[in-house]
């Protein structure tokens, strides 16, 4: 299946992004049997990776499963949720634990060699970012804080997902530390947040028949 390249100044219009969102939902049955094209698949692993962190800092790893034992052994470790074994993809969404100083200096550097600019034009960002994550002793909790990021990169990948036609379904019912354990993430440092797993949907998925549930737009968005 070929994507289609946008212009720079083509976007979607509305109307098909309210559609694609409404023709989403937490996908409850997926088709083991249908799987997602490599191209596709590759253009959501880039949606993850362009997903917004504060200061840019990306303190997230996203690991994409799939040898079957390994979703075996996660089925276990997530209710026994069909999702992990019967969807095309899963990837799971895990935080850096205990960002420090040394990650500052490795996306600085990274900074610099992207836009092709002195390191020390960019002390001055470094020196803020390292007394952001350096407040654990006020009661701030960097942890959580990666966390949120985690989760704005999560809400990305959902939206993409929609928008390219693919079924997906983000999930918690799981047991963050087995999956740690399972997937080696502790002595890498991460810690697992939740999962999204991601194909098309069964066709006799009864959930995509639900007609959406959300507040009245009057109760929720306040015009100041």
């Amino acid at each position: 299946m070929a994507l289609s390249v946008l212009n720079e100044n083509e976007t979607i219009s509305p109307v098909e992004l309210l559609e694609k969102l409404n023709w989403r939902y937490a996908t409850k049955k997926f088709d083991p049997t249908k799987k997602i094209p490599s191209d596709i698949w590759k253009t959501l692993e880039k949606a993850l990776i362009l997903s917004p962190s504060s200061f840019g800092l990306q303190p997230w790893k996203f690991f994409v499963v799939s040898d079957t034992a390994l979703r075996k052994k996660l089925q276990a470790a997530s209710w026994n949720q069909p999702q992990i074994v019967d969807a095309s993809h899963l990837v799971v969404f895990a935080h850096k634990k205990g960002l420090n100083a040394s990650d500052v200096d490795h996306f600085v550097q990274s900074l610099s060699d992207v836009r092709k600019v002195p390191l020390a034009s960019l002390d001055g960002y470094k020196q803020m970012m390292v007394g952001f994550v350096n407040k654990a002793g006020s009661g701030f909790d960097i942890n959580a804080w990666a966390a949120r990021q985690v989760y704005i990169a999560l809400g990305t990948f959902l939206t993409s997902a929609a928008l390219l036609g693919i079924d997906a379904c983000p999930m918690e019912g799981l047991d963050p530390d087995q999956y740690d354990q399972i997937l080696g993430m502790t002595k890498q440092g991460y810690h697992t947040l939740c999962v999204a797993t991601v194909g098309y949907r069964a066709a006799d998925d009864q959930a995509a028949s639900l007609t959406k549930v959300r507040f009245d737009q009057n109760d929720v968005v306040v015009h100041i």
